[in-house]
């Protein structure tokens, strides 16, 4: 398993055909956004019929979007595609666009735990993209927080092993989409309350059972105890995580910080700086603060990230990922 810094990437093709799709959901708009910043030059909108003939934003132009039909996207039209919709809308159009000999990746969980799809966090194992290239060009965008999670788990995991893990994330309602953002704020702030809008099996929600089965598949740790709580929280955009962490060799807090100041996309905030969701919202990095000795753990740290969901968490993740992808075709 090998991490990459697509920051460090040089042979993108910036002129390659790109496809976004839910171009006007939360995750699409901000994708459409990073698209634009990084160059590339020949992007499409497209959204269900019912958007289909607007317009949105791209670079100061704007993009008449199109219906993300599944003829358009098996046309052969498209080189890369961008996938910000629901789990069964994937499932129906992903097939058409990868058969139209498009590379795609997925933010939703439709192929993120099926055996043979990549689950990819550039930083922490990117080369697994690259196997797409030889199968079906699909590849699976991780949850908004096991994309930072494992961003700062694999540095101190490839430094002295992680024995097991434990999180309770504060997810923002972007999370839920853009509709529930315009719910927040016409509520009264007497009516913010954490929430569990999650689907439940038994005791654990799927929100959970998913960062805890991505955290293995993407470490490659497939028997890592992980054990996760996850809440909304009435806060527009950002997700923050408590962690902590049992390491198989003993590591002080100062050293831990020292090897995250070294790792791509993060950044190490000392007190009395912390990780908030306010500052990490609008910016790559993934930020982690309140890195300290774990007292009720022999050789345990317990740390604290926030990340912009709507960015490193999905969007940019993505971006990332077809870089690298772009980059292998080049190459």
């Amino acid at each position: 398993m090998a991490a990459i810094d697509t920051s460090r990437l040089s042979a993108v093709d910036r002129t390659a055909r790109i496809g976004v799709i839910g171009a006007t959901g939360a995750v699409g708009t901000v994708t459409l956004g990073l698209l634009a910043e990084r160059g590339f030059e020949n992007v499409r909108a497209l959204a269900s019929a019912r958007s289909a003939g607007g317009r949105v934003n791209y670079g100061g132009d704007e993009l008449r979007i199109e219906e993300a039909s599944p003829e358009l996207l098996a046309a052969g039209d498209l080189d890369l595609c961008l996938f910000s919709v629901g789990t069964s809308a994937s499932r129906a159009l992903v097939p058409h666009a990868a058969a139209g000999g498009a590379i795609c990746i997925d933010k939703s969980s439709a192929y993120r735990l099926v055996d043979g799809y990549p689950l990819v966090v550039p930083e922490v194992n990117g080369a697994r993209a690259l196997e797409a290239l030889e199968r079906d060009r699909i590849v699976a965008n991780p949850n908004c927080c096991t994309i930072p999670l494992t961003c700062v788990l694999k540095p101190l995991h490839d430094a002295v092993g992680i024995a097991s893990v434990r999180i309770s994330t504060y997810q923002s309602v972007s999370g839920a989409g853009a509709h529930r953002m315009t719910e927040l704020e016409a509520e009264a702030a007497a009516d913010h309350n954490l929430l569990m809008d999650w689907d439940w099996v038994g005791d654990e929600s799927d929100e959970e059972a998913k960062l805890v089965a991505e955290t293995r598949k993407i470490m490659e740790l497939p028997d890592l105890p992980v054990s996760a709580t996850c809440v909304r929280v009435p806060v527009l955009i950002g997700h923050s995580e408590a962690i902590w962490v049992e390491l198989t060799e003993s590591l002080s807090a100062e050293d831990a910080a020292n090897i995250l100041r070294g790792a791509p996309s993060v950044r190490v905030l000392d007190l009395p700086e912390f990780p908030t969701p306010q500052d990490a919202t609008g910016i790559d990095e993934v930020l982690v603060g309140r890195i300290r000795r774990d007292p009720a753990s022999e050789r345990g740290l317990a740390l604290f990230l926030s990340s912009d969901n709507l960015r490193k968490g999905a969007a940019l993740n993505a971006i990332q990922i077809a870089e690298l992808l772009l980059a292998g075709v080049a190459a």
